[in-house]
């Protein structure tokens, strides 16, 4: 056989393999789309409206204080009781479980840092006012102003962490105004939770330096699922980013009527967060309102905002059932299946066409989710 005939065979022959591998072709424009969901992790900046974002006196802190069942009006509970590290900073409920039962899931404090809104609803603009919230709240942890300086008191470490980050003794702030350094100690250390590494990124960068090898090493199943996520389920509208998430909020024709009666999401969020006394419009906002709170002065709540709940990042989703505002969703199969048969007359929002029946086939359904679990929940 002639040399040329003999490498010509062979170069066919390595081709099929690394086919047979499980790699699939991407086009330019879907590497693009795979490409803005990365790198992981990210640099983001730090908080302009919390003076001790980033201080690590402050995150030391805010751990301490988050594992505390003294913040607790009865000693009950602590931040962790609901959100615990062991399940993504979630209870494994689906509606949380407070001093009384609570009317929504709980969600994962991972990969909170440089939100915009947070909250379901988002009731808050900063991180550190929705650290506040459940301290403060009745059916939750019920606490108040004085009780949270008493625990501050109660440690001599807490005063000097306290003192290193705030720069003044616990003793001579105003009791509201310990309350809400708490919050912003709490929120310090919430900055730092990062979901770790997934399969994705692995598999994305190996894309993006065309390494084969790394490439061939993502399921062939979950590389379909990317696929599917980025193309025709136009999944990546919403879910879009290195966090997987818009950070805005929509309408996914999941019912927002229960025993506890009508939950209207952002638009009594938006309400709520215009009457809160800590949000960026406060004098607690340590940064400049003219640049940091300028989305806040601007909202106004509308009929369309009726229903409406917060997009969740995807990041270690197979670690956070079960799914949506309610809960009511209990495996990533039901959500993709919920998705897929979708009744979008049930969405009162007309111009939201984003969202449609996917019509995906049993395979499809798989490998969407194979997709979903490789990226994180360990």
């Amino acid at each position: 056989m002639p040399s040329f005939l003999r490498k010509l065979l062979c170069s066919l022959c390595l081709t099929i393999l690394a086919s047979s591998a499980g790699a699939l072709e991407f086009s330019d424009a879907e590497r693009a789309l795979i490409a803005q969901h990365g790198p992981w992790p990210p640099e983001l900046p730090r908080d302009s409206s919390n003076a001790v974002s980033g201080s690590e006196s402050a995150i030391r802190l805010g751990e301490m204080l988050f594992f505390d069942h003294g913040l607790g009006n009865d000693s009950k509970f602590s931040c962790a009781s609901c959100h615990d590290p062991g399940r993504g900073f979630t209870d494994g409920r689906a509606t949380g479980q407070g001093r009384r039962p609570l009317a929504r899931n709980t969600p994962s404090l991972l990969n909170l840092k440089a939100s915009r809104w947070y909250g379901w609803g988002g009731e808050h603009d900063s991180l550190w006012a929705q650290s506040i919230r459940p301290i403060l709240a009745l059916d939750e942890m019920a606490s108040t102003p004085a009780l949270v300086m008493e625990v501050l008191l109660s440690r001599e470490r807490y005063q000097k962490l306290y003192l290193e980050a705030f720069g003044s003794p616990v003793q001579e702030d105003a009791t509201e105004l310990v309350l809400v350094n708490a919050g912003k100690a709490l929120a310090a250390y919430q900055e730092t939770l990062f979901s770790p590494r997934s399969a994705f990124d692995d598999f994305r960068d190996a894309l993006l330096a065309d390494d084969q090898a790394g490439v061939e090493a993502y399921p062939e199943s979950a590389q379909r699922g990317l696929r599917i996520f980025i193309g025709e389920g136009r999944c990546n509208l919403c879910h879009l980013g290195p966090r997987f998430t818009s950070g805005e909020f929509a309408d996914v024709g999941i019912s927002h009527v229960s025993a506890n009666g009508a939950d209207t999401g952002r638009f009594r969020g938006i309400e709520r967060l215009k009457a809160n006394p800590y949000n960026l419009l406060s004098k607690y906002n340590d940064g400049d309102p003219q640049q940091n709170a300028v989305g806040t002065r601007q909202l106004e709540s509308t009929q369309r905002n009726r229903g409406e709940f917060r997009i969740p990042g995807l990041r270690g989703v197979a670690l956070t059932a079960p799914y949506m505002h309610n809960g009511s969703l209990d495996t990533l199969r039901d959500v993709v299946l919920h998705y897929s048969e979708l009744d979008a007359e049930r969405l009162h929002a007309v111009d939201q066409r984003l969202l449609r029946a996917l019509e995906l086939s049993a395979s499809e359904v798989d490998d969407l989710v194979r997709f979903l679990e490789s990226l994180g929940g360990e």
